[in-house]
């Protein structure tokens, strides 16, 4: 069932886009070469304890997992695109590193990725995640009342097919409010003025996501991890956008944190 949230809601929702937004900036500042997977879920569930706040992971199991997550953060690495499980590796120069976030803060959910390279980078995933922050950034502009769900998509296919990336239906943006995933769903490729309209009220996570030369994926013996059919590497990027009458509020920014 599609809920659309009064401004009050909204209103309230916005703590838990603000937590969001401060976590994963903190992640990223401090996660280096040598950082630890196992570390940085450790920092984010004793960030969420410092906050109050609850994981919408560590107790999160939907049908396409194997089990209950256990963890409070994905962090996917190289060819690891979506729902990276925590485990003991160390990052190593050049690593590209998907960290995604989901809590609950005074009953009201906020999910946000951010992708990013520890110590030197490739010219190539500099690209691709270029090229997943513009197509976030064409879903959010499309993100308008009186436009519908197949504009957001066709926004963020454009973007991924003019760098010619191709593009996984399987898993993309989704509504969010008192969960983490609900309808409607957000696919990344679509066809223009198709879909459910969109309406003031309407609370979505938009979340593009690529792999450089595939758009197949596998599951990794975890039960959770999902990587490249190929072994190329991927990249996301995701924010929590509430669609007003003013036009779109992402409830997730980091823009005033002084980081993208």
């Amino acid at each position: 069932m599609i809920e659309l949230r009064t401004p009050a809601e909204i209103e309230a929702m916005k703590p838990a886009g603000r937590f969001v937004a401060e976590t994963l900036a903190t992640l990223r500042d401090e996660t280096k070469v040598g950082t630890n997977l196992i570390a940085i879920d450790r920092r984010a569930h004793d960030l969420i304890r410092r906050a109050g706040a609850e994981s919408c992971y560590i107790d999160y199991h939907p049908s396409f997992g194997a089990s209950p997550f256990g963890k409070v953060i994905c962090t996917s690495v190289n060819d690891a695109v979506l729902h990276g499980l925590p485990h003991d590796y160390a990052l190593r120069d050049g690593d590209l590193v998907s960290l995604d976030f989901a809590v609950s803060v005074n009953g009201w959910v906020a999910d946000s990725a951010v992708s990013f390279v520890v110590g030197t980078p490739r010219d190539e995933d500099l690209a691709l995640i270029d090229t997943t922050e513009r197509a976030l950034d064409a879903a959010i502009t499309a993100a308008t009342v009186g436009n519908r769900i197949g504009d957001i998509s066709a926004a963020i296919a454009a973007v991924a097919h003019g760098e010619g990336y191709s593009i996984n239906t399987d898993f993309g943006g989704h509504g969010v409010g008192r969960i983490m995933h609900g309808d409607p769903h957000v696919p990344n490729d679509g066809k223009p003025g198709r879909g459910y309209p969109l309406r003031e009220g309407l609370v979505v996570a938009l979340e593009p996501w690529f792999l450089q030369t595939t758009d197949e994926l596998v599951t990794d013996p975890d039960g959770w991890t999902l990587r490249s059919v190929d072994g190329s590497r991927g990249s996301h990027s995701e924010h929590t956008v509430a669609i007003t009458a003013d036009g779109p509020l992402v409830l997730t920014d980091r823009s005033w944190l002084g980081v993208s």
